[in-house]
């Protein structure tokens, strides 16, 4: 008996590109002959919403109230309390917005760029509150393009129609979250459970129409809701309620990060009315044992990591006969049925790395599952996609990233790892120079001293533009505590040798760690105000610890001198644990002085502000000395190159001019060897016997055909041919210049 799958992603995650999660199940369902389609239904709904019938029909909801200026309430009756005026300019401009909607997508979506032009005249687009912070953000933005200005002012054009939404016809409507609140820390399934009990709601019912017409369509035997945030739990469970009540024959369940993390220890019944499995971490030897089972070749206890309801009881199965599969082995995403012409960019924000998330689309790939460090102690170390590392050979990646631009038409590729090994990411940018491929990628990494100026440009050269990473508390003995593996003088090296080459940084921050002391706080702070006005860091972003009961603080929390506040359990959602901090301070009160005095530091500002000005209480005088990032760059040691590493010249081959060189009555044999770089041309002059040699050493270790070789081989080449030694001759200046160039030790 054949199985058909159908795998959606509901709404909200992102706008710009597809959540991967249903594109790498559907790659390895190929291999396995599993019918599978897919389906995002939030860029469906945002799509439908947002257009000219959307948004006429919109209006007339709104207006169908008695009042045409009532709010709704969250069940959608009448709450007799009259709209805001922004609402009220937004109705009144309703005709605007119908006229301009259509082509403000085709704009958004790529397909109508010209378009740009006339936005920024700004008296194209309606304008309600959201334009109000266009005074403050000209500054920040500066000189922008014309294409961005426009994304960024349609974006603001969108956000307005949202708040119309929010206040009107579905309050928890959210671009990239939908009644995220009901997700979030639910310890008890009551509230979400009471909520679906309620009439739909105005996105409900887009949701539900949408859903319907893909069910009639592709007649699954089963669906598979991937639900990674809380923002898009609801929606999951809405769906999944409809399936039941409506097409009851079709078997339900869920997976991805939501689950992963919260709900592993669930007990509530209740939830299986909704999902007959619900399916915990790597989702491809569950989903093969589920269809395995559906198809009558497997029994019910041979399923693995998933929750079924037997008897009246949630029942946890897993068979740890059944093997889970290698990186190797699962294929390559396949975004076959998403509507990749359809995502839409936008800009909401002036942080450089979150504008990353909104704006282009992005082929996911995973270099290495799991974390090949996973020490830190906040994280979720005891859970299998962080504990269990498995990295994928460089090679494989790059057919990967060749077979998805076959497939998308896009060369963007957001590396979606935990933490991207740094010998890994060495090999694929060797791979991808050796290829000859013409792309774009970032991801996120360990701020490790891996990370030398050297393999930073050849990263550079391969196509990376941006690296996140966790300086989390800039503080050396809070690092230590987290067991990080990193000093702070250690992160602000290799964020230089990364900003040096070309490469953008972004770095989380982390405040309110256990033990941390309101002095700890502002030295933080002080260190991340130096990093950004030493130039080596572009963007970051704070935010407060939360203790999660999969890490290291929340298993053993008396090793941090941290207090449950309660040791109950939950039959839902268990992740997020409210905690006492028994030494430190009060976190939360630094929360807006710091993410303001970020904002300003990331636009190059207010650096010479007391750090007391952020904040309205008193806040201890900082013990950070006041160029202490900027000696810690300046005391760096000279770099001396193992005998292990391998050398790689990034360059082209050289043009070579021999001529006679005179000195003091002696003559002698010159080359003069000219390289042709992208940006400049150099010239270097050495004697004919290590020119010649030059020569040909810089082809044998091209990195667009040649090999590297270690530094140990190309000493004895060298010595063998030139009979001198090599170290003077690597040392010089001319080979310095190079070295500057392109001729890098790895």
């Amino acid at each position: 008996m054949s199985i058909k799958l159908f795998l959606i992603t509901p709404p909200f995650t992102q706008l710009n590109t597809p959540y991967p999660a249903t594109a790498y199940l559907k790659g390895f369902l190929n291999i396995k002959d599993i019918a599978a389609a897919q389906a995002d239904l939030g860029i469906d709904v945002i799509n439908k919403l947002f257009s000219k019938q959307g948004l006429a029909d919109l209006f007339d909801y709104i207006e169908s109230i008695d009042s045409p200026l009532l709010r709704r309430g969250a069940g959608g009756e009448a709450d007799p309390q009259p709209a805001t005026p922004n609402a009220q300019r937004i109705i009144s401009l309703k005709n605007e917005y119908l006229k301009t909607i259509d082509q403000v997508m085709l704009f958004l979506q790529g397909k109508n760029p010209t378009l740009a032009h006339l936005i920024c005249t700004e008296d194209f687009l309606p304008e309600a509150s959201r334009f109000e912070q266009l005074d403050e953000l000209d500054w920040a933005f500066g000189t922008m393009g014309v294409q961005d200005k426009a994304k960024h002012l349609a974006t603001l054009y969108l956000e307005d129609l949202s708040d119309l939404i929010v206040e009107c016809a579905d309050p928890h409507f959210g671009f990239s979250r939908y009644a995220e609140r009901l997700g979030r820390s639910a310890n008890s399934f009551n509230e979400l459970y009471d909520y679906l009990q309620q009439p739909y709601t105005y996105i409900d019912e887009l949701l539900i129409s949408l859903l319907h017409e893909k069910l009639e369509a592709e007649q699954p035997d089963m669906v598979c809701f991937s639900v990674p945030f809380p923002g898009n739990l609801y929606s999951a469970f809405r769906s999944a309620q409809y399936i039941r009540q409506h097409f009851p024959h079709i078997k339900t369940a869920m997976g991805g990060g939501f689950p992963n993390t919260e709900l592993r220890s669930l007990t509530d019944a209740r939830v299986m009315e909704f999902f007959d499995f619900i399916t915990l971490d790597d989702g491809e030897a569950p989903i093969e044992c589920i269809t395995e089972y559906l198809q009558g070749r497997r029994e019910a206890t041979e399923l693995k990591r998933t929750f079924i309801l037997q008897n009246g009881k949630v029942t946890y199965i897993d068979n740890s006969a059944k093997p889970d599969y290698k990186q190797s082995q699962v294929g390559t995403p396949d975004y076959t049925g998403l509507p990749l012409d359809s995502y839409i960019s936008v800009i909401e924000v002036v942080n450089p790395m979150h504008r990353m998330w909104s704006d282009g689309r992005w082929n996911k790939l995973t270099m290495a599952h799991g974390c090949y460090w996973g020490k830190c102690t906040f994280c979720d170390i005891s859970l299998d996609y962080i504990k269990i590392y498995e990295p994928v050979a460089a090679k494989m990646l790059a057919d990967r990233m060749e077979q998805l631009i076959a497939q998308t038409g896009q060369n963007g590729f957001h590396f979606v790892d935990e933490a991207a090994p740094p010998a890994l990411m060495r090999e694929l940018a060797l791979e991808i120079l050796r290829r000859g491929l013409s792309v774009t990628w970032w991801t996120n990494i360990r701020f490790e001293k891996s990370f030398s100026a050297d393999l930073c440009r050849l990263l550079k050269a391969s196509g990376c533009i941006a690296v996140s990473g966790g300086l989390e508390v800039a503080s050396d003995r809070l690092l230590d505590l987290i067991q990080k593996g990193v000093t702070v003088a250690q992160v602000a090296r290799v964020t230089r040798n990364f900003t040096e080459a070309g490469i953008m940084v972004h770095a989380y921050l982390m405040y309110g760690f256990p033990t941390q002391t309101a002095q700890e706080t502002i030295d933080s702070l002080e260190m991340v105000r130096q990093m950004f006005e030493t130039g080596i860091l572009q963007s970051g972003f704070w935010h407060q610890f939360a203790m999660t009961a999969h890490s290291p603080v929340g298993l053993e929390p008396e090793k941090f001198s941290v207090v449950k506040e309660s040791d109950i359990v939950g039959s839902f959602a268990n992740n997020d644990i409210v905690h006492i901090d028994t030494i430190g301070t009060d976190h939360d009160k630094f929360s807006y002085g710091l993410k303001k005095s970020l904002f300003n530091f990331m636009h190059g500002l207010c650096f010479d502000y007391p750090l007391q000005d952020w904040f309205e209480f008193k806040v201890p005088k900082t013990k950070v000395p006041h160029d202490y990032i900027y000696n810690v760059l300046h005391d760096d040691a000279e770099y001396m190159v193992k005998l292990t590493s391998k050398i790689v010249w990034l360059g082209t081959k050289p043009v070579a001019e021999r001529y006679v060189k005179s000195k003091k009555g002696r003559t002698f044999n010159m080359l003069a060897l000219t390289f042709y770089l992208k940006r400049e041309t150099i010239t270097i002059q050495l004697a004919e016997a290590q020119g010649e040699w030059l020569m040909q050493f810089v082809d044998d270790v091209s990195a667009y055909g040649g090999t590297p070789i270690t530094f140990a081989k190309a000493k004895a080449l060298f010595e063998e041919a030139v009979a001198e030694d090599f170290e003077p001759f690597w040392y010089s200046k001319p080979v310095t210049v190079l070295k500057q160039n392109g001729l890098l030790a790895l």
